[in-house]
């Protein structure tokens, strides 16, 4: 009978040890598997997988996407900060951080006017449906601060929906307040994120910005010159910045790209030029975008 005892005592423990080894957690819910090297795809699929399922069921046929720098502010925020050094240099006025501070103040309020531009074309993007729950267009941009609040700023204020693709990074990003709140994503993968970006865009539209900003540019126009990806216009808002910035009329010189590369790029100079170039590239190519 002792023996029998034992025997299922054994048993249990056993099937204890079975029960609580991580092998017999389903898959879903087993995260050393999820998080894995062999599950990279899964996560992948699920990556693209949650943001296609909910843009499908919200009827996004289109997005108008924007890109440009985190760091350019409003106005009255620029101003704050340029007055506020300002009177910190009354009392050092020989500061090299403090003179270096005022230098990028002064470049941030000249900037700002990005930041107004950026917000009357996520208005204008906003009030082009039929209706302000019309999502048939729809602005896009990678939900954090900057430029990308203003654009969905814009269209907030007109009543009008907005997507944010934000991204899982080491130094966290939060989302801007003015994303539609069922049109806000998380991304862990940079891929899955730029093919959304892609996938339904039919426009670009993208202010001055840094090494983010450039990344995207490029890569949009490796994928339309290798068409990879069908032709879509690509707007440059800031002339003077962006032919500062980058010189494409030397690439053709050098026979680095073809002249007809050159017609990807259109440049303006505000936020109403960006929308009527818009309408006007597809009214031109036959692809209406209503």
């Amino acid at each position: 009978m002792k023996k029998k005892s034992n025997d299922y005592s054994e048993t249990l423990k056993q099937i204890k040890a079975i029960i609580n080894d991580p092998t017999f957690e389903v898959a879903e819910e087993d995260k050393n598997f999820i998080y894995s090297d062999e599950a990279r795809g899964v996560r992948l699929q699920l990556d693209y997988l949650k943001a296609e399922v909910k843009m499908q069921k919200q009827g996004i046929d289109h997005t108008i996407v924007v890109f440009g720098s985190a760091r350019i502010v409003e106005f009255d925020t620029a101003m704050k900060e340029l007055k506020k050094i300002e009177k910190e240099l009354e009392s050092s006025a020989h500061s090299e951080s403090l003179l270096s501070a005022l230098k990028r103040a002064e470049s941030m309020v000249r900037k700002s006017i990005y930041y107004d531009e950026a917000r009357k074309f996520g208005q204008l993007v906003g009030k082009s449906g039929k209706t302000p729950e019309d999502c048939h267009v729809t602005l896009m941009t990678g939900g954090g601060p900057g430029i990308m609040e203003a654009a969905n700023r814009g269209a907030c204020e007109v009543g009008a929906k907005s997507i944010g693709l934000n991204i899982d990074l080491s130094h966290e990003q939060f989302p801007n307040p003015y994303i539609s709140p069922d049109l806000c994503f998380q991304f862990r993968y940079f891929a899955m994120r730029k093919l959304h970006f892609m996938q339904r865009a039919k426009a670009l539209v993208i202010f001055p910005g840094g090494f983010g900003t450039m990344d995207e540019l490029f890569e949009v126009l490796t994928l339309i010159q290798t068409k990879k990806s069908p032709p879509i216009p690509v707007i440059l808002l800031g002339k003077e910045y962006w032919n500062r910035m980058i010189d494409f009329e030397f690439l053709y010189e050098e026979d680095a790209i073809d002249p007809h590369d050159l017609d990807i790029l259109t440049y303006v100079d505000n936020a109403e030029e960006a929308w009527k170039a818009i309408i006007q590239w597809h009214k031109k190519n036959k692809t209406p975008l209503f």
